[in-house]
């Protein structure tokens, strides 16, 4: 005998279709977070050539305090302007690198240039109320014979300019250089400058 079956809705004989299953992320296809904007730097109010070639200089010299901050002359002029503005305020050559080279991290440095603008940003002092000198500082002077700022009492010559066939016509100041410099300018004083005014009997 024979029996037969019936449905009133007949079944799905399809095969489901496996859900798909998402592709790993490759480091590649992460979105980096966006970087910061670089610092506004500071410029100066009085631009000038002989301050601009200071701050150059500053700069260049920064990789004898550490071999890390070797500069490229493209960020060495990006980052001038913002020197000049801090050697406007009144601060010092040697003050500008200490608080550029002071307390850097252990760490390699990828971005030299920009951790030096960050500083030259956010450490800058405020300026000096009008007419104020630095404290222990006399005024900056231009050098008659080249250029050079330098800080003196007088007009005159830079500490690299005087020597004994002055004559005592070179001003008192000594340009701001390195330790040894500074000594062996100031013993040049000694035996030209001084010694010119005392033959001569009267300053520059």
């Amino acid at each position: 005998m024979t029996r037969t079956v019936a449905y009133d809705m007949p079944r799905d004989l399809t095969p489901p279709v496996p859900e798909p299953v998402p592709e790993p992320t490759s480091p590649a296809k992460i979105s980096a977070a966006p970087a910061p904007p670089p610092p506004v730097l500071p410029e100066p109010d009085q631009p000038g050539l002989t301050r601009h070639r200071t701050a150059s200089e500053l700069l260049v010299g920064l990789r004898s305090y550490d071999a890390r901050l070797m500069l490229s002359e493209r960020a060495i002029r990006r980052l001038a302007p913002a020197v000049c503005a801090w050697l406007e305020r009144g601060v010092e050559p040697v003050a500008v690198q200490r608080a550029l080279v002071d307390g850097l991290p252990a760490a390699p440095l990828r971005f030299p240039a920009g951790l030096i603008g960050h500083r030259l940003a956010e450490l800058r002092p405020p300026p000096l109320p009008a007419g104020e000198i630095p404290p222990g500082f006399d005024p900056l002077q231009n050098c008659e014979r080249c250029e050079r700022a330098f800080r003196a009492a007088e007009p005159g010559r830079c500490g690299s300019c005087v020597g004994p066939q002055d004559d005592g016509r070179a001003s008192g100041g000594v340009d701001r250089g390195s330790g040894g410099e500074r000594v062996a300018q100031l013993r040049a004083l000694l035996r030209g400058g001084s010694g010119g005014r005392r033959r001569s009997g009267t300053a520059p």
